[in-house]
């Protein structure tokens, strides 16, 4: 699902996924962002700020969503 949306999204949104117990920069971030749980959704706005998190599974159309307000 997540590739689709990615396609759907090319060059509005940019999209970065880590697998969190195999690569250490998405390690190094989920504990910044003291992310505890796979999967966890952070949608950080242009600025840098975070806009929504969503722990667990999440429907296509809950991610469209958020990514439809991201700023």
């Amino acid at each position: 699902m997540v590739d689709g949306l990615k396609k759907a999204y090319e060059g509005r949104v940019e999209f970065k996924l880590y697998n969190v117990e195999k690569d250490a920069t998405g390690a190094k971030l989920a504990n910044q962002l003291g992310a505890q749980f796979v999967p966890t959704f952070e949608f950080v706005n242009a600025d840098g700020t975070i806009a929504k998190e969503i722990v667990g599974e999440a429907s296509e159309s809950q991610l469209r969503q958020q990514l439809d307000a991201l700023q």
